[in-house]
């Protein structure tokens, strides 16, 4: 018997649900299933009739980039009574659907496992009153769930981010960046109220990524009393010492420590009342919920998407209801209940005061970032302690820019300051140092660089060779410095590794080397991610929306070429996250027998209606089947059926600030790279004392500098193991006109 799957989205909306639906139903499919889309979530299964429809594969085209959710959603109270829920399995055993595919927060998620749970009873009552035969219920004799976070407040247990969260973050920073530039006009104070319930997730990471001067969550209320004074007090300090503008962010479930709700309002008269100036207060309200979801949403939701249909598909009679969330960059299942039962905990926690448990149970990541985020909101820094060894380091971009690299320098200089060492800037990279262009740097010389693109420093990608290495020794050694911190991409490792080389012709070097990745192209070895990928894939996603809007008023398509070099992440991430029908990599090649079976998609496609066409070249994708040779025979077999266009994005994709992933990724590993440059300080020309430092399975890693040849393919400029690779097979299944097609390429 055929297996039939339903999907619904239920609870708030949140960016990302239409992306997550696609690629369930998709995936769905692809396995032989029917699928039904359930519309105004539970109440639409309630309801039944028109609420409950089946959905092919071209119905879930064309969502990708939209916000909301396309299956609409409400709340439904009737669904919490058991005769509400009798009419959604009798609705659900009408159509033939024993499998549920649910996208909502943890309200939605408990219902769809008390149906799971109250299924067979529930078809014993329909069996008894007649409403149902015996055989209906007995060829449905159980329900598979399978739950997605659907949700921008970031407050499940069981996934490192939920659908929606990234997106929602990206409306806030948006808005503060705006908000700040007037507030620094006018030298005025901002209070901004953003979404979360009980959870201060998006407070504290929209205040970090935006460079805010305070902030206020549930999960960790200020520890006096008289906040207010103190408060103020710092930001009256901030003023004194140059700071324009003022900016405090209060989380909706923002409390004091007695349980008491802190309010924009009551932020809004201390300000004024300590200050003697105008504030000015700003709900951004629902705003976070709208518009089209950012790419790291699309990505993750298709992920999740593809995973939930599949289990809920393959669990049997007795398998509980798992919950599918992300961890690390892998799929993660877990029970579904104890997902639900640890986050009323939290809550919990929350309204009891507990405030200690609340933060344990938020994790490191939330609990690191508070903690440097108390250190950044500071006027000045802590004046050294007496007899403290104070180090001097060198801080420098190199290689190509990234967005997030002034984010990194802003929190390293800071970190270190308050601790008391002394940053020293090297301007223009590598040449810098060969040129002796150096300069001390102070806790202002960084205000307002949290938000900025490029590089505030200068970079280049010059790697030192020949006489470059006196040079730089006698420019370490006239500036006493301790340690090196070098921000960049490939060729900042290479020099960084050029250095660590030759510490035994000068001792000069043998001191800590600290590598922090940031490239675009995601290239580097020892990180997952690297500064300022997030931004170009939303960079690149912006413009092929945009160009698929322009592209459907004629039949064309559009061969999109990204950079990366000879690393194919950007190229497969977004074509991902754009839902392009092929994505050419330098990792796979390219074969004429690959732009023959291209070809006969795009014709197949146009002749039954197709109106746009989107394929992505990694700029490196092959040497001979370039952009334009691509442009050419695609236009020449397409004959009158369509046409088709170039667009070359270049260094777009290098531009624009960087996005609140970029600027958090930045501020955790700049932080851990003062925490090791600290530690190693005394240790000499240790070979452990020059390192790479990266994300690694979630968690900060750092990676030997004399390991970095064995890990890199050294002439494509990218790491031998690439975990993006894994994604391959989703891009080719959610890219397919439909099931079954291009078979063999599978």
């Amino acid at each position: 018997m055929t297996k039939r799957l339903g999907v619904l989205t239920s609870g708030g909306d949140a960016q990302g649900m239409n992306a997550a639906i696609r690629s369930a139903v998709r995936a769905a499919l692809d396995r032989g299933a029917e699928v039904y889309g359930i519309y105004e979530g539970y109440q639409g299964m309630i309801q039944g009739g028109k609420y409950i429809r089946p959905v092919d594969w071209a119905a879930s085209g064309g969502i990708l980039h939209k916000g909301g959710t396309i299956f609409g959603t409400a709340r439904s109270p009737e669904f919490r009574t058991r005769d509400g829920r009798r009419k959604a399995v009798r609705n659900l055993l009408l159509y033939g659907i024993d499998r549920l595919v649910i996208i909502g927060g943890d309200g939605s998620l408990t219902g769809a496992n008390t149906l799971r749970q109250e299924w067979k009873s529930l078809c014993q009552e329909l069996v008894d009153a007649g409403e149902i035969e015996q055989s209906l219920a007995d060829a449905h004799p159980y329900l598979t769930v399978a739950g997605l976070v659907g949700s921008i407040d970031n407050d499940m247990y069981g996934t490192d981010m939920t659908i929606g969260a990234d997106s929602a973050l990206h409306r806030i920073t948006d808005a503060i960046d705006a908000i700040t530039s007037t507030a620094a006009s006018h030298q005025r104070a901002f209070v901004v109220e953003v979404m979360g319930r009980n959870c201060g997730y998006l407070a504290l990471m929209g205040a970090l990524a935006s460079g805010a001067d305070w902030v206020l969550i549930p999960e960790t209320p200020p520890n006096l009393d008289d906040w207010q004074e103190k408060m103020c007090a710092i930001l009256s300090e901030g003023r004194k010492v140059g700071r324009r503008d003022s900016i405090v962010v209060v989380a909706e479930g923002a409390q004091d420590r007695h349980g008491n709700p802190i309010t924009c309002d009551m932020v809004k008269a201390a300000l004024e009342s300590h200050l003697g100036e105008d504030a000015r207060v700003t709900v951004l309200g629902h705003v976070q919920r709208g518009g089209s979801p950012s790419a790291y949403d699309r990505v993750l939701s298709t992920l999740v998407g593809v995973a939930a249909a599949r289990i809920a598909l393959d669990a049997g009679e007795g398998d509980e209801s798992m919950l599918v969330g992300i961890h690390h960059n892998k799929i993660t299942l877990s029970p579904l209940m104890e997902c639900v039962n640890k986050t009323h905990e939290l809550n919990d926690a929350v309204r009891g005061l507990d405030f200690a448990k609340a933060m344990e149970l938020r994790g490191k990541n939330f609990q690191d970032s508070f903690r440097i985020l108390r250190t950044l909101i500071r006027s000045m820094p802590h004046p050294p302690l007496p007899g403290k060894e104070r180090i001097r380091f060198a801080i420098l971009n190199a290689s190509g820019p990234a967005p997030g690299m002034n984010a990194a320098v802003r929190v390293a200089v800071r970190l270190a300051v308050d601790k008391g060492h002394i940053p020293v800037g090297v301007f223009r990279g590598m040449r810098g140092l060969i040129t002796n262009n150096l300069q001390e740097m102070e806790w202002m010389s960084v205000n307002g660089w949290a938000p900025t693109g490029g590089s505030e420093l200068g970079t280049s990608r010059k790697v030192p060779s020949g006489g470059d290495f006196y040079a730089i020794a006698r420019t370490l050694e006239e500036h006493k410095i301790d340690a090196i911190l070098m921000v960049g991409g490939w060729a900042g490792y290479q020099s960084m590794l050029r250095l660590y080389q030759e510490r035994a012709n000068f001792p000069a070097f043998n001191i800590p080397i600290i590598c922090v990745p940031a490239t675009i192209n995601n290239n580097l070895p020892g990180t997952e991610i690297c500064i300022g990928s997030d931004t170009a894939l939303n960079s690149i996603v912006e413009v092929v929306d945009k160009i698929k809007q322009s592209a459907v008023a004629s039949n064309r398509c559009f061969i999109v070429e990204v950079m990366g070099r000879y690393c194919g992440y950007l190229a497969l991430m977004s074509a991902i996250a754009t839902g392009a029908e092929r994505v050419y990599l330098h990792e796979e090649g390219v074969t004429l027998k690959d732009l023959e079976q291209d070809i006969a998609m795009l014709r197949e496609g146009f002749e039954h209606g197709k109106r746009l066409g989107l394929m992505i070249r990694s700029e490196n994708a092959n040497p001979l089947y370039t952009t334009p040779f691509l442009a050419a025979l695609f236009e020449e077999e397409g004959g009158s059926l369509f046409d088709v266009r170039i667009s070359v994005l270049g260094h777009l994709q290098q531009g624009g600030d960087p996005t609140p992933y970029d600027r958090n990724l930045a501020t955790r590993l700049a932080a851990s790279a003062i925490d090791f440059m600290e530690t190693y300080y005394q240790k000499g020309d240790r070979d452990e004392s020059a390192t790479a430092i990266g994300l690694q399975s979630g968690n900060i890693g750092f990676t030997p500098l004399y390991e970095i040849p064995r890990l890199m393919d050294d002439k494509a400029q990218r790491p031998k193991e690439q975990w993006w690779m894994e994604l391959r097979p989703i891009a080719r299944l959610l890219a397919q006109p439909g099931p079954g097609f291009n078979a063999d390429r599978q």
